[in-house]
């Protein structure tokens, strides 16, 4: 007799994005929170503050600041937990030095920014873009970065268990960046049945201990990472070091950390830069968007089509490595690029780096604590 097929377990519920991302992290086997409430993030430390105790062996803490948050979180990911925080514009300037140290000390760890109107202050409860290159060069010193984005409530589920997935295989912080506008949209999503979800988690010594050396450069150039407490001998610092872990200013050896650092993420762009092609493959006008704005861009795309444009829309779900390939492709397709983004052009910069004067670059920039409406990228396009 043939065996039955399983039922699978999806679940539908009413969600914010915010609460999507705890659902998408806890999918991911996240069992330690540690922040700071700040607006327009605080539904993911409340609803953390809800769930994680309820599982066994989750831990949930409101830490004095930001800074004292993120550093919680790094310790508990040496720990061997899976771990993440939350924060907006002011926070996620507080973070920058913790997120050097995690770098540097290839910690694995989840820091989801939701951007507000700044600087400084600025409009807690009104909608920006404006963190995408402090995202990439917030912190000091070379060193690569894994930056992802989320356009609507189900895709913050989704990307949540990505950033999760590329934090523990590559050994690096990974930056979820929301808008307020997806944070505080509630639609219906669809809960995936765990037993259907990839998770990755990280890679823990197989060698005795007297073998391991926690910063090994190897093919893949990830070294093994056990939990501090496991009877490895684990030296961190945020100074630069050698395989052991210990200070070094030993040329050769800086230069072999170093190139380690930003090998290991860009052997793997194929594995990490992904981006959402709609409309494209006959397209003239392209519009490159992310976030809120890709969602705004797609329903203007359609009507554009409607009135006979070619118009296609090129998604960005990540920013960072930036996606060079995938926007050099539509640059050789369509003759005119257009990029609305709510700041004042950031990612667009990125974007005439790599164009090298070859289509026309439009801009389309609004920093008034307002969303970009679809009917705003249909004018764009329609003027060509």
């Amino acid at each position: 007799m043939a065996a039955k097929s399983r039922k699978k377990r999806t679940t539908e519920i009413f969600a914010l994005g915010n609460e999507a991302v705890v659902e998408g992290a806890l999918l991911a086997g996240c069992t330690f929170y540690a922040g700071y409430p700040i607006t327009p993030s605080t539904e993911i430390a409340e609803e953390m503050s809800a769930r994680l105790p309820r599982l066994r062996g989750g831990v949930f803490i409101q830490m004095e600041d930001e800074i004292a948050g993120l550093g919680a979180v790094i310790g508990a990911s040496l720990a061997g937990r899976k771990a993440m925080t939350a924060t907006s514009g002011p926070g996620f300037s507080l973070m920058q030095e913790h997120i050097g140290y995690a770098c540097i000390t290839e910690v694995p760890l989840v820091l989801a920014n939701v951007m507000r109107t700044g600087p400084s202050t600025g409009m807690p409860t009104s909608p920006a873009q404006g963190d995408v290159q402090q995202a990439r060069w917030g912190t000091h010193g070379d060193h690569p970065i894994i930056v992802l984005s989320a356009g609507d409530v189900q895709e913050c589920l989704h990307m949540t268990v990505t950033a999760f997935n590329f934090a523990e295989k590559y050994r690096t912080p990974v930056i979820l960046l929301l808008d307020e506008v997806t944070a505080h949209t509630r639609e219906k999503i669809t809960l995936p049945d765990p037993d259907d979800t990839y998770v990755f988690s990280r890679l823990t010594p197989s060698m005795p201990p007297e073998w391991y050396l926690p910063y090994e450069d190897n093919m893949r150039g990830v070294s093994p990472m056990p939990p501090l407490g496991s009877g490895y001998r684990y030296h961190v610092t945020g100074l630069i070091h050698d395989d052991h872990g210990y200070p070094t200013s030993n040329p050769k050896e800086v230069e072999q950390l170093m190139q380690r650092l930003f090998r290991k993420i860009d052997q793997f762009f194929y594995d990490i830069q992904m981006v959402d092609e709609i409309m494209c493959e006959d397209a003239e006008i392209c519009v490159i968007a992310y976030g809120c704005v890709a969602r705004a861009a797609e329903l203007a795309v359609q009507q554009a089509r409607e009135r006979g444009e070619k118009a296609g829309l090129l998604k960005l779900k990540t920013l960072f490595p930036f996606p060079r390939p995938a926007v050099e492709k539509m640059i050789r397709k369509c003759p005119t690029l257009i990029v609305p983004e709510m700041n004042m052009g950031q990612m667009s910069r990125e974007i005439k780096r790599v164009n090298n004067g070859q289509s026309k670059i439009h801009t389309l920039n609004r920093v008034d604590g307002q969303i970009i409406t679809p009917g705003q990228i249909l004018s764009r396009i329609l003027k060509g």
